[in-house]
């Protein structure tokens, strides 16, 4: 584990190395569901335009009506800003949920890209029916579903170029009456197991209190930024950048994000990690 003086200087230069990143040139591109996205990238030379991409996705017709609802709160673009999408690359998405960010994901991407669609077995009763409509007939091509803990991650040693985890590593300490849904620090390895080198970690969570412990994550299912920034040290994660576009200073942090007063309206945090 590094030292709190080294760890100091990951977060002074979290914003050079961020700024480092997006001198990456984006992937080349074919066709894409969201072809407005791909000519866009295209267009931007060799940086991308993120949020121009991010801009196309979400205006893409053939998003789900639903989906669009939770654009204002969710800020996709935003999101898919901090991402640094692009297309062609190929992003694993951890606990996915019912796809809110699959969709957008899969046509930031393009035809040329890859989603992997990840959650555990024990969230499938949560979510329905939505992933079946979501991938019928087809219509997402390039995401694939994974059904797999969070410590057992389906896909092969250095085949990623982005890891997502969107409301997000809390979970690692909920205990669901399924059991554990993957230990905390072979989760962590996974992560970085798969990744490329020069791979990107992105983590957005519910925010708790500073000092928090880890139980929080099973009792409000918030978590202290602070015990993910540990754990992905610990992973061999550099920190890159952190981001609160999702920032609300009315939420108090202690109560559960379910609780009617803030559910939709939790204060959340944004990291951004790089494989070394």
């Amino acid at each position: 584990m590094r030292s709190p003086l080294l760890r100091i200087s990951i977060l002074v230069g979290c914003l050079a190395a961020a700024l480092a990143a997006c001198e990456k040139q984006a992937p080349a591109t074919t066709d894409a569901p969201s072809a407005a996205a791909e000519d866009v990238a295209a267009g931007a030379g060799e940086v991308p335009d993120y949020r121009a991409i991010a801009e196309a996705a979400v205006a893409d017709q053939k998003r789900p009506a639903a989906d669009r609802a939770d654009d204002e709160r969710r800020k996709p673009v935003e999101a898919l800003t901090f991402f640094e999408i692009a297309p062609g690359i190929t992003v694993f998405e951890i606990e996915a949920g019912a796809g809110w960010y699959t969709e957008l994901l899969s046509h930031a991407v393009g035809a040329s890209g890859n989603v992997v669609m990840q959650n555990p077995q024990g969230f499938l009763s949560f979510v329905g029916d939505k992933i079946a409509e979501r991938l019928k007939d087809g219509r997402l091509a390039n995401v694939r579903q994974s059904i797999s803990l969070f410590d057992a991650l389906d896909a092969p040693d250095g085949s990623v170029d982005l890891v997502t985890w969107v409301q997000g590593p809390h979970e690692l300490y909920y205990k669901p009456d399924s059991g554990p849904l993957g230990d905390p620090a072979k989760s962590y390895a996974e992560i970085y197991r798969i990744l490329k080198p020069g791979g990107a970690f992105v983590v957005i969570d519910h925010s708790a209190e500073s000092g928090s412990p880890e139980t929080t994550g099973n009792d409000v299912h918030r978590i202290d930024k602070v015990i993910v920034m540990q754990m992905a040290d610990q992973a061999g994660f550099q920190l890159v950048a952190e981001s609160d576009f999702l920032a609300n200073p009315e939420d108090p942090l202690t109560a559960s994000v379910f609780d009617p007063s803030i559910r939709g309206h939790t204060d959340q945090f944004a990291l951004r990690f790089r494989k070394e």
